[in-house]
C-alpha cells in the first residue's frame, strides 16, 4: 500500500512543509519518528522532537515501571504535545511496563524486539496507538491483523537490533503486504533518505542516530563526538550468533565482542554476560573502550550538533526541494 503525501504551505518560513495521514492522526506536524534508543531516548530528547513536531519517543528499554512512569510525567512536564513510549519486549518487565502505558494514558506505544500480540488487546482497548517495528513481511502481516495502527518498517542499516533485509528491500515490500501506514527507518539521516521513503511507499520516517547528536539528547559527550567522527565503514554487525545482532561503532568492544563470537571455546551465556551493561558504558559513561556505541550506517552523515527542531526542519526542507525537482530527472 503507497501511503501517498501532499505538500502544504508554510508562510510563516516561506516553505513547503510536506504531510502524510500520520499527521494528522498522531497529532504532529512532520511525518517523523525519534527512534526509542535504550539509555539515550529519554524524556528530555522526546518532549525536544515533539516540540519540533514530530514524535518523540521514551524508550521503556529494560527499565522497571517507576522509571517509565517518571520519564512520562517529566515530558508531560516538558510539552503539551503527543509522545509515545517504546515497549522492548525482551524485557524482564515488559508485563509491567505494559500496563504503566495505559495507566499513563500514553496515546502512542511503538514496540520492539518481538511479537506485541500479549499486549495488543489492552493497549487498543485503552485507545493507544500500537506501531510495531517490523523486520519482515510476515510480522507486518501478524502485527496488522491484531489490530496495529501502522509498521515501522525498519532496515539492517539501522543502529542497535537489526533485522536481515535493508530498508531500500524491505520497505517497499511491507508497503505491499499491509493496508495500514508504513514507516521506513534505517540509514535515514537526511532529506534525501525522507524522500527515498516516500517514493519506496511510506508515509513517514523514523531517525534514531541523527537524534543521538540533538542538543537536547542528554547522551555522553563522548558518544556524540564518535558519531561525528564516524566514516562510512565504521559500523560493525555483532551477535548473530546470539539470534539478536546489533548493529554499533567499531571499538576495542566490539572487535572483542566479534572475535569470541567465532570463538568455540566460549559459550553462549558467557558471550551475553561480555555484553552485558555496554551500552550503558557507552551512553552513560563513555566509555571509549569497554562501551557498546549503537549506531546506524548513516552516522558518517551527521557532522554537528544541532536542536532537534534544526535537524527536523533542515531534512524536510532538503525532502521537499528534492521531491519538487523528481520531475528533471526524468527527461
Amino acid at each position: 500500500m503507497s501511503c501517498g503525501f501532499c505538500l502544504m504551505i508554510e508562510t510563516e518560513r516561506g516553505f513547503c512543509m510536506i504531510t502524510t495521514k500520520l499527521c494528522e492522526a498522531l497529532g504532529i506536524d512532520y511525518p517523523i519518528f525519534q527512534g526509542g534508543m535504550a539509555w539515550i531516548a529519554d524524556a528530555s530528547l522526546a518532549a525536544a522532537v515533539s516540540n519540533a513536531g514530530g514524535l518523540g519517543i521514551i524508550a521503556a528499554m529494560n527499565a522497571d515501571a517507576n522509571w517509565l512512569r517518571e520519564e512520562i510525567r517529566k515530558a508531560r512536564e516538558l510539552t503539551k504535545k503527543a509522545f509515545g513510549v517504546n515497549v522492548m519486549l525482551m524485557s524482564p518487565f515488559a508485563d509491567e511496563v505494559a500496563e504503566v502505558v495505559v495507566e499513563e494514558n500514553v496515546p502512542i506505544v511503538v514496540t520492539g524486539a518481538g511479537n506485541p500480540g500479549k499486549y495488543m488487546k489492552k493497549w487498543i482497548e485503552a485507545g493507544i496507538k500500537v506501531i510495531p517495528v517490523v523486520p519482515s513481511t510476515a510480522m507486518a502481516k501478524l502485527v496488522e491483523r491484531s489490530g496495529a495502527f501502522a509498521v515501522i518498517a525498519e532496515g539492517g542499516e539501522s543502529g542497535g537490533h537489526i533485522g536481515e533485509l535493508t530498508t531500500m528491500t524491505l520497505v517497499p515490500q511491507v508497503c505491499d503486504a499491509v493496508k495500514i501506514p508504513v514507516l521506513a527507518a534505517g540509514g535515514i539521516a537526511d532529506g534525501r533518505g525522507i524522500a527515498a521513503a516516500f517514493m519506496l511507499g511510506a508515509c513517514g520516517v523514523q531517525c534514531g542516530t541523527r537524534f543521538l547528536v540533538a542538543k537536547e539528547c542528554t547522551v555522553h559527550q563522548n558518544y556524540k563526538n564518535k558519531i561525528l567522527k564516524a566514516k562510512d565503514i565504521d559500523t560493525i554487525s555483532t551477535g548473530r550468533r546470539l539470534g539478536h545482532p546489533i548493529r554499533c561503532l567499531k571499538n576495542q568492544f566490539s572487535r572483542e565482542f566479534l572475535r569470541q563470537e567465532y570463538n568455540p571455546e566460549m559459550t553462549d551465556e558467557e558471550l551475553e554476560r561480555m555484553g552485558s551493561g555496554a551500552l550503558r558504558k557507552a551512553a552513560k559513561e563513555g566509555d571509549e573502550k569497554n562501551g557498546s556505541f549503537m549506531a546506524g550506517q548513516c552516522a558518517a552523515m551527521i557532522h554537528q550538533e544541532q536542536t532537534a527542531k534544526e535537524m527536523i526542519e533542515e531534512m524536510f526542507q532538503e525532502a521537499e526541494q528534492i521531491l519538487n525537482q523528481a520531475s528533471s530527472f526524468c527527461r
